[in-house]
Formats: C-alpha cells, sequence, structure tokens
C-alpha cells in the first residue's frame, strides 16, 4: 500500500499588509500552488519555509476565496509591506 506523498510547492510572493490595527502580513499564494484539501475553518495545516525560515501554521482563504500564508515578524526579518519573499508550503497532514 502506497503511502501519501508530501509535496512541497515553492513561489515568490510579495508581501501585503492586511488594514486595520495591529494588522498581520500575509504571503498571497498563487491558485497554482495552493493546498488542494481545506481543515477546519476552511484553514490548511501547513509546514512554512519563508527565506529560509521554516515553522508550522495555517494557510487559509480570504473573503475572495485567494489563499494566504500569514508570515510573522520574527520570520519576515525585517521585511514588511511590499517586499518580495522566497516561499515553500507543504500541506502538514498530521493536522488535518
Amino acid at each position: 500500500m502506497a503511502s501519501e506523498a508530501s509535496s512541497v510547492t515553492t513561489f515568490e510572493a510579495i508581501l501585503f499588509r492586511w488594514q486595520g490595527e495591529g494588522s498581520w502580513v500575509f504571503a498571497p499564494i498563487p491558485e497554482d500552488h495552493a493546498p488542494g484539501v481545506a481543515g477546519p475553518f476552511g484553514r490548511t495545516p501547513v509546514i512554512a519555509t519563508v527565506d529560509g525560515h521554516t515553522w508550522r501554521t495555517s494557510v487559509w482563504r480570504d473573503k475572495t476565496g485567494a489563499w494566504a500564508l500569514p508570515v510573522p515578524a520574527r520570520i519576515r526579518a525585517g521585511k514588511d509591506d511590499g517586499d518580495t519573499v522566497d516561499v515553500a508550503i507543504e500541506v502538514d497532514h498530521t493536522r488535518l
């Protein structure tokens, strides 16, 4: 019996800051790199790497249906809205 294959997808993204007080910074996920599965509450658990920094998090769809990866300050290392980052994501099937 074959095991479920993990698949890492990589892309460049331009960070954007969500409007509002205490807003988060996200990396948009191109549709052709979006996860094919959604977990609870429409979020999908992933293992993410941004500019060489790896952590476990979740990606989710925004109100328009586009996927986004929240990127905390400790991972961005000084980058912010409008900066380009290298992204790799892999669906974390252990947390689905």
